[in-house]
């Protein structure tokens, strides 16, 4: 009995609902990050999640948020480890809570927390650093040949697959291009990326061509009406990301390629075949619309992964030739070992 009694106290408490002030307090800064800080749908969502949890954590162990600490939230961090959580995602949450936390501040909000214990102080926990994994050239070109170009269908699947691998877009920007974003003459496209910023993406003839012929002629079979979207549905609307997604998946299983494919991993295909390509970094990294070149700088680490394992996979098959030219050295001449009759 003692010991059924001391694993029920330490069972995780229950998530609560949240109190009015907490709620007003999310609501006005999930307003303030829709409307000033300009973030996606998907953004604010995923904050409003992370926060309620968060929130509703500290409101069942009877905290306020005005008055919980650093203590507190390190609290919560260990117990989404527990709970098996993802290193990036944890390191996530915490970034969310922090930034909640010095809203707050911003806005003249006292926090009552105990001394040298602020939120605002708040480290992230560490997270290791992942390679991100990419496609061959034979991968990538096997990839955008799978639609069946004969349907109009096939014909935008192959320019949106064109597109993100020869241009890099992020799969919300491709769902959000507007035909007049679109410069075939010079082979540029105008992308709206992470907080309605606007840049200038090239792309080549391997895409040109597959976006002329989707405009010339499976464009005009899916629209139904006045349309401004690039990409549309067989209904005429506009096509949405997680469409595109489900699409790239079904042309990675086409065309018989081992790993999962997603738009994104094209998008690291793009960046890390620039780099093999002794692309300049800046130019890659505002190719790829990131606000800092630490972000563009894992590139350089897959490259020179890649270009050391193509060196020892040369190397390997050089010293294997070397072996066998040697053990066959000097070895008495046997009757396969004649010239053959001319």
């Amino acid at each position: 009995m003692p010991r059924t009694s001391r694993a029920r106290s330490e069972e995780p408490a229950p998530l609560a609902e949240l109190p009015p002030a907490s709620l007003a307090a999310l609501d006005a800064y999930l307003a303030q990050v829709e409307a000033v800080r300009r973030r996606s749908p998907l953004t604010v969502r995923n904050y409003r999640s992370d926060l309620t949890h968060y929130l509703s954590h500290i409101a069942a162990r009877g905290i306020d948020h005005h008055v919980a600490g650093r203590a507190d939230v390190r609290g919560y961090l260990a117990r989404l480890r527990e709970e098996g959580l993802a290193d990036a995602s944890i390191r996530r949450r915490a970034a969310t809570v922090r930034g909640f936390y010095r809203w707050l501040d911003a806005e003249g909000v006292v926090l009552q927390n105990k001394p040298g214990d602020s939120i605002l102080r708040l480290r992230y926990p560490k997270v290791g650093r992942r390679l991100p994994h990419f496609l061959s050239v034979d991968e990538a070109s096997a990839l955008v040949s799978a639609p069946d170009e004969d349907t109009p269908n096939g014909q935008r699947d192959r320019a949106i697959l064109e597109l993100l691998w020869g241009a890099g877009l992020r799969v919300s920007e491709i769902a959000s291009l507007d035909v007049v974003d679109l410069d075939l003459t010079n082979g540029q496209v105008r992308v709206t990326g992470k907080g309605d910023k606007t840049r200038i993406c090239l792309y080549g003839e391997p895409a040109r061509k597959a976006l002329r012929r989707y405009l010339d002629d499976g464009r005009p079979k899916l629209a139904t009406g006045a349309q401004t979207a690039l990409f549309l549905n067989r209904s005429g609307g506009r096509l949405t990301a997680r469409s595109v997604q489900t699409m790239v998946h079904n042309a990675g299983m086409q065309a018989a390629l081992q790993s999962r494919v997603h738009p994104h991993m094209l998008r690291h295909t793009f960046a890390t075949h620039l780099i093999e390509g002794a692309a300049d970094l800046r130019v890659v990294q505002h190719l790829l619309g990131h606000a800092s070149a630490d972000t563009t700088q894992i590139y350089t680490a897959v490259a020179h992964r890649r270009k050391s394992t193509l060196i020892s996979d040369a190397l390997g098959r050089a010293r294997s030739s070397e072996a066998a030219r040697r053990s066959g050295f000097g070895r008495p001449a046997g009757p396969s070992d004649e010239p053959a009759a001319v």
